[in-house]
């Protein structure tokens, strides 16, 4: 017979947004059990944000020391995966989610371990336990790794994002599949500790959420770093007898590793959202401005549609917490959501491109200008740019592609949010000299 316990609230899913809620719930003085099949502290700190950026960064060093000549004289350059490797284990305790645990359960809050899933109004089973809420469920389920129904590819030891991060060596060769943030990242990571990388992306051009330019931009600097990149077919084939062949569009693609980058999903129907009157076949879960999904429901995370992000998820989950305690807050507002592609040259974006401003109805004008524009920019000799869209007299989005381009992106982001005027951005002091400089040139060509 089922055990059943009636607590106030139901977090599923420890990931960042989850963890947040269900502690900030928890030292509010409610009851809440939180349920989890994987680590406490879901993707980003073990396998996704933190793991990936140390990789980045040990990368990055690799490449700004080989820009020494030029600039300052001689150097030599030997890559070694060993310490990134190492560095990664202690980072994450080797996979080990048992801080996180005892950072939660200090707050008050209960761990389960195991797969929750929906089985009726503000109810959660996991196993054989039914857990029941008085005051609602928190979904936080978060997103695995979509796989592509490829042919051959099943059953061969490709990597996700999740096995790349836990690699003890960088492998000879790797063909990445997928060329979002994700693919493009690790592809320009690997490759600098002198593995031959391919990336093969089914649209037209890499990152292709974002602006043309930025993904033109990036191509670029793949092919004088040798990384081959193929765009604008499908993989047809994945082959496998100690090495990868994949197929696509006519030729064939062979590698000691193939990482899979194809994009994440979350199983809506594996959840049980049916049993609360949602539809288990969508991609996401509508909510509203405060994340309620239905009565006494509210979902916070990639599962919501408004981006697969942790500062998302936080956000989210603040706004969650305030509406189960009855706190005011202002709802939700996306206007202004900032996202950066950690590639060298990093990407920052914020708001619309300027094909969504267009596809909203919005009379746009924009601006493009190169990041050597600015006297840092060409001191640095830093490869980048400026684009700015705006509707009316407010910008309404902003990629920074350049050194430290998703840090210069966060001046554009506080003028969306804030709504300052176009005519006030471009009357301000901009300091002398930066990169962010640039911002001010492109203003002054504003069309």
């Amino acid at each position: 017979m089922a055990e059943v316990t009636e607590v106030d609230v139901v977090v599923v899913g420890m990931g960042p947004g989850g963890e947040d809620a269900a502690g900030r719930l928890a030292e509010a003085g409610l009851e809440v059990v939180a349920v989890e099949a994987g680590l406490v502290g879901g993707e980003c700190p073990y396998y996704g944000c933190v793991p990936s950026k140390m990789m980045i960064r040990a990368a990055d060093a690799l490449a700004e020391a080989r820009r020494v000549p030029g600039l300052a004289g001689e150097a030599e350059v030997r890559p070694d995966w060993k310490p990134v490797a190492e560095r990664l284990r202690e980072t994450t305790a080797d996979w080990d989610d048992r801080a996180a645990v005892e950072r939660f359960t200090g707050k008050g809050g209960t761990l389960v371990r195991g797969f929750g899933r929906l089985t009726g109004p503000r109810e959660v089973t996991v196993g054989e336990r039914v857990l029941r809420a008085r005051r609602g469920v928190v979904l936080n389920p978060g997103t695995e790794p979509l796989v592509p129904p490829v042919e051959g590819l099943e059953g061969t030891p490709f990597w996700t994002n999740r096995e790349a991060v836990k690699a003890t060596e960088a492998p000879e060769s790797l063909v990445v599949l997928g060329g979002g943030a994700i693919g493009v990242e690790m592809a320009q990571a690997f490759a600098r500790f002198g593995c031959r990388v391919t990336v093969l992306e089914g649209r037209s051009r890499l990152i292709a959420v974002e602006e043309p330019e930025a993904g033109e931009l990036v191509g670029e600097v793949f092919a004088r770093e040798g990384i081959g990149v193929h765009t604008g077919e499908k993989a047809t084939r994945v082959g496998y007898d100690g090495r990868f062949t994949v197929e696509f569009g006519g030729r064939s693609f062979e590698a000691e590793r193939l990482l899979v980058a194809t994009g994440r999903r979350t199983d809506l129907a594996k959840l049980g959202v049916g049993r609360i009157g949602l539809d288990e076949s969508a991609r996401t879960i509508p909510v509203d401005e405060r994340m309620r999904a239905a009565d006494g429901v509210w979902a916070i995370g990639d599962v919501t549609g408004h981006g697969a992000f942790t500062h998302v998820s936080m956000y989210q989950a603040a706004i969650a917490v305030r509406d189960i305690l009855g706190q005011d807050g202002p709802p939700a507002d996306y206007r202004a959501l900032p996202r950066v592609t950690f590639t060298d040259p990093e990407i920052g974006a914020v708001g619309l491109t300027e094909a969504q401003a267009v596809e909203k109805g919005l009379e746009v004008r924009t601006a493009y200008t190169p990041l050597s524009s600015s006297t840092r920019g060409w001191i640095h000799r830093g490869e980048g740019f400026v684009k700015l869209v705006a509707a009316g007299d407010e910008l309404v989005g902003a990629t920074t592609a350049g050194p430290a381009g998703g840090e210069v992106m966060s001046a554009l982001a506080v003028a969306i949010h804030g709504r300052v005027p176009v005519s006030s951005l471009s009357h301000m002091i901009y300091a002398y000299p930066t990169f962010h400089r640039a911002i001010e040139e492109a203003l002054r060509d504003l069309k």
